[in-house]
């Protein structure tokens, strides 16, 4: 895992900083297991660099980066992140410097100031003394035996300052042994143009290759880095999701089919069909939910709902895609709506499996009336098939609620609440139980399932992931009806299941009997 830049520069390369970048992200604490995991998807998706993290500067990274030691990568090479040496230090003594030098990463990469007014104002030293940091620093490192990436902070914003001083940086990190040095747009405040003017300009001053590292406050950075790849770039820095600090950075999960399928340029062998799931991936563990209008491998992607849209998709798909969804792991997804029409609803019925009929007519009209009531299966195709098969009395309900009650109390400052609830099964059974809950939605969902455990333990492998409740006329205040969604998983699928009442309360269980239906459904049939 220790390539030389000589076997890396002919290409174009991906580093991934999720795990020190983006962990500037507002909300977002890794813990060392999540940065183990995160690591092995990138690994497995076959990403060149991870930054992963800077050495001496906290605990969580320390013990990463001896675990880290202890794994196999197969594509990824693990690299520790630092800055130069202080002023008033000499290179072997910096405690940052040791700290990558003694850590287990074969790569280091480290930030020096490339802008003037950062050295003299924010640093405040001398424009030569900058220029000493830099070189000093990384030969001490070189002379570690480490391979050294050298990102220049603030460059654009030093180029427009102060052109021959911020590429005097750049002469000063290769002359101390860096085997890239990569341009950052650190206040993500530049435009393409500018970004290409610049890149070409450091094409001609430096032997080594250079990089790019944009952040996304002007929404430029993914158009910033695809344009310094034009311009020259031969290394892209960014994140999974784009996140981090302020407005995020440029987010890999567009740039990279960007790159390979709009510009044809030729990269490390990656497994861009596995996009898609390295950004749920990587999703999942930070904990942060990503757009789901995300360019490529958002869920709304390659969403269709307009009915003259889905009839030309069934044509052909280049009618309204410019890449076939596939290519990045993802889907295409028909949306039911108030605007489908038959179309619409046949290439949802052969979406999930379902055979489109002569009554495919008659299911597009009780999907428009019950959308007229306020439902909406856009986002709920778990719910939408059980109201195609219901209507085609293809499933019998499993079970019927008999009767409910729910009980709220106010104890010292708190609402506490309680459900009971009487349901019975296809034989006739009889099963009336009660629990308690964090509120009336919990406490009904707890005692129904509590009940229906009696005859389908199964169900006590789902779980709920996600509650969402829409006022549908917030004129009619207290008295609007509402609509539920609720996501559920058994661990292996998830599934989405809509109701809609003018009590939340039945609202929501209507939706939760859906999702027990579904899973039972669904159960029956594997």
């Amino acid at each position: 895992m220790s390539d030389s830049v000589s076997e890396l520069a002919d290409r174009v390369v991906f580093y991934d900083t999720t795990l020190r970048d983006g962990a500037q992200t507002e909300g977002i604490l890794f813990s060392c297991e999540d940065k183990l995991d995160i690591l092995r998807e990138l690994d497995r998706f076959g990403m060149d660099f991870a930054e992963c993290g800077w050495p001496g500067t906290n605990p969580v990274d320390d013990e990463f980066f001896r675990k880290a030691a202890e794994i196999k990568l197969s594509n990824t090479k693990i690299v520790a992140f630092g800055s130069t040496r202080k002023h008033d230090n000499r290179s072997d003594e910096d405690p940052n410097l040791k700290a990558l030098a003694e850590c287990s990463a074969e790569w280091c990469c480290i930030v020096g100031k490339a802008w003037d007014f950062q050295v003299t104002d924010a640093l405040e030293i001398d424009l030569a003394d900058n220029l000493d940091m830099v070189e000093d620093s990384i030969r001490y490192l070189t002379g570690k035996g480490k391979h050294v990436i050298f990102d220049a902070e603030h460059f654009f914003d030093g180029y427009r300052s102060n052109k021959r001083y911020a590429i005097n940086v750049l002469a000063a990190a290769e002359a101390g042994g860096a085997e890239w040095v990569v341009l950052c747009d650190t206040n993500g405040g530049s435009m393409p143009s500018e970004i290409a003017d610049a890149v070409e300009d450091v094409l001609l001053s430096t032997e080594i290759p250079v990089g790019i590292h944009c952040h996304n406050d002007c929404d430029m950075a993914t158009a910033s880095s695809v344009t310094a790849v034009d311009a020259g770039c031969l290394m892209v820095q960014g994140t999974v999701n784009g996140v981090g600090e302020r407005c995020g950075n440029a987010n890999l999960c567009t740039v990279i089919p960007n790159l390979i399928f709009k510009m044809g340029v030729e990269t490390s062998d990656i497994d861009v069909s596995q996009l898609t799931q390295l950004s749920r991936s990587v999703a999942e563990i930070t904990n942060v939910i990503p757009s789901p209008e995300m360019p490529y491998v958002g869920e709304s992607a390659f969403a269709h709902k307009g009915g003259i849209h889905v009839s030309a998709l069934m044509k052909d798909s280049r009618t309204y895609e410019h890449i076939d969804p596939t290519l990045v792991g993802n889907r295409r997804r028909v949306l039911v709506s108030e605007m489908a029409g038959n179309a619409s609803i046949t290439e949802k019925l052969n979406e999930l499996g379902l055979t489109a009929g002569d009554d495919t007519g008659d299911i597009t009209r009780k999907i428009k009336e019950m959308e007229s009531a306020g439902y909406q299966f856009e986002g709920a195709d778990a719910s939408f098939e059980l109201l195609v098969k219901r209507f085609r009395g293809d499933i019998k309900p499993k079970f019927s609620i008999d009767g409910f009650r729910i009980f709220i109390d106010e104890r010292k400052g708190y609402m506490d609440s309680e459900a009971s609830i009487k349901v019975v099964d296809l034989d006739g059974n009889v099963e009336q139980t009660a629990a308690d809950g964090n509120g009336p939605v919990n406490a009904l969902d707890m005692a129904l399932r509590k009940s229906l455990s009696r005859f389908y333990p199964q169900i006590n492998n789902i779980r709920l992931t996600d509650y969402k409740v829409r006022v549908l006329d917030g004129k009619a205040a207290t008295a609007a009806s509402v609509r539920v969604l609720i996501r559920s998983t058994d661990g292996k699928t998830t599934w989405t299941t809509v109701g809609v009442s003018e009590d939340v309360v039945s609202a929501s269980l209507i939706a939760l009997v859906d999702s027990i239906e579904y899973s039972l459904m669904k159960g029956e049939t594997e």
